[in-house]
């Protein structure tokens, strides 16, 4: 799989069924694994916040399944 079929899927919580966001970045460790997801905030809520506010990280211990269109989190 690649960085950008990542990048095209949803990121789910598992916890409540909402959309968190999308990836806009993914941190590598020097071995190539996953360390973590940078996921961009929904634009609605990006708006009506000020620009201070941090991207959100999801470790990848979070992730619960990766499917066809979105990826579950347990966040």
């Amino acid at each position: 799989m690649r960085i950008s079929d990542l990048q095209a899927k949803d990121i789910v919580n598992i916890n409540d069924g909402k959309r968190i966001g999308r990836i806009i970045d993914i941190e590598i460790n020097p071995e190539g694994k996953i360390i973590y997801l940078v996921v961009e905030q929904k634009r609605a809520i990006r708006a009506f916040v000020t620009s201070s506010l941090q991207d959100t990280t999801i470790s990848y211990n979070q992730i619960k399944k990766i499917g066809e269109d979105v990826i579950l989190v347990d966040f």
